[in-house]
């Protein structure tokens, strides 16, 4: 049980140094362009990890099929996202979407 809490204040302490680095070196030091360029990306792979995973895996398997309803859903989210480009709207069709599905698919 010891390891466990010290597991969690490691992490917890890196976690807040590695914030405090940005926040102490902000005005001191200039990044890389390259380095500027690539934190642009870092908010699509950040939200990919999140959500591919609850789209493909169902029971602990991944299930990429038509009878899979969070990937329909998802699919269905990412076209309303790619024509309305209003956040809110494909939220709330991605939901609407994801209830319609399960209760179709069961």
């Amino acid at each position: 049980m010891t390891d466990f809490w010290l597991i969690i204040l490691l992490a917890g302490g890196l976690t807040y140094a590695i914030r405090l680095s940005f926040i102490a070196l902000h005005g001191r030091w200039q990044a890389p362009q390259w380095f500027v360029r690539a934190l642009r990306y870092v908010p699509v792979a950040v939200l990919s990890a999140i959500i591919l995973p609850e789209l493909l895996v169902v029971d602990g398997q991944v299930l990429l099929s038509p009878i899979n309803p969070r990937l329909l859903a998802g699919t269905a989210a990412i076209l309303i996202a790619w024509r309305s480009r209003n956040v809110f709207l494909t939220i709330a069709g991605g939901m609407l979407f994801l209830y319609l599905f399960q209760f179709l698919l069961g």
